[in-house]
């Protein structure tokens, strides 16, 4: 009998002998910032907290984009706590006259400038500080650790208004760098505990052992592996209290103990419309408006930013 032979095999699918080629756009992986950024953009809050910021902000850079009146400019025989005009979208009457014959509307504009700046700064300046100490107390622990802790225990004890009240007392003339110094501080020992507890998490990780059998430095490790990876929950609560800032100088100026003439911000106004409110409420109404929405802003953007860094919450 002849041999039976052998049938050759099937050739296989062109998909299978052929090599996946990988797909550089979808698969390629994200950084923790780019994969933040991304849920940002999903998200109604960020975008509703990001509007309302840039409008103050711009009020704050460029005030003469959004009014051409001057807010000292006071006339009381003509302009003696007159009613808003809300058809005149813009000018000088818009929002009425305060006691002093001023243009509500102008001086609200203008106070924005002062208000954001202290917030702005004092948020900036906890940070660095509170920041700074308590990486030192995290990483190194022991001797230094309880040492800070304790001194932070200690400033924890003083409530942020009180003690900022207490030492603003002690200036003759109050300005914005000094409400700034006041609040500063007794304002970074939340951001020392947060930083303190991230590293704390963070130096137990493989990456740090890896970098410090390399022989990585004490500066390097701090700087290049740790903070990138533990400054996540420190930029969340400083973006939440940062409105609380802007809040607390307002109650500051609204005592006469923060911000005064002829400095303009929205506590000094709120503070001087009081002796009116029965007669004008808009007087005080509006700036208080303005800072309600700021504070808003900024609590729905550390919101938005909180859900943004924590996988756990998507």
């Amino acid at each position: 009998m002849p041999e039976k032979t052998l049938a050759p095999e099937a050739n296989p699918a062109p998909e299978a002998a052929a090599p996946a080629q990988p797909n550089s756009g979808q698969n390629k992986a994200r950084s923790l910032g780019q994969d933040a950024w991304r849920e940002l953009r999903a998200s109604p809050l960020f975008w509703i907290s990001a509007v309302l910021l840039v409008l103050f902000i711009l009020m704050a850079i460029a005030p003469s984009l959004f009014t051409s009146g001057d807010p000292r400019h006071a006339d009381l025989r003509g302009h003696y706590l007159a009613p808003p005009s809300w058809s005149h979208v813009f000018q000088d009457d818009w929002f009425g006259y305060n006691g002093q014959g001023q243009s509500v509307y102008a001086r609200t504009v203008y106070g924005a400038r002062a208000s954001i700046i202290v917030g702005v700064c004092v948020t900036l300046a906890v940070t660095v500080i509170g920041g700074f100490f308590g990486m030192l107390a995290g990483y190194f622990g022991g001797w230094l650790d309880a040492l800070l802790s304790r001194i932070t225990d200690i400033f924890f004890g003083i409530p942020l208004l009180l003690g900022a009240l207490v030492m603003l007392q002690a200036f003759a003339h109050r300005t914005v760098w000094t409400v700034v110094l006041g609040l500063t501080v007794f304002g970074w020992m939340q951001i020392a505990r947060v930083m303190r507890g991230a590293v704390i998490t963070q130096k137990q990780a493989d990456f740090v052992t890896a970098a410090r059998a390399l022989g990585a430095g004490t500066g390097r490790i701090l700087f290049r592996h740790i903070l990138p990876n533990a400054i996540g929950p420190v930029i969340v609560v400083s973006t939440i209290a940062l409105g609380g800032y802007i809040s607390t100088e307002a109650t500051l100026s609204y005592l006469g103990i923060g911000l005064q003439d002829p400095v303009i911000s929205w506590g000094v106004d709120i503070s001087a419309a009081q002796s009116t409110l029965r007669d004008a409420p808009h007087v005080l109404l509006v700036p208080a408006t303005f800072l309600s929405l700021t504070v808003l802003a900024f609590i729905l953007l550390g919101d938005a930013v909180r859900d943004a860094l924590d996988p756990k919450l998507r």
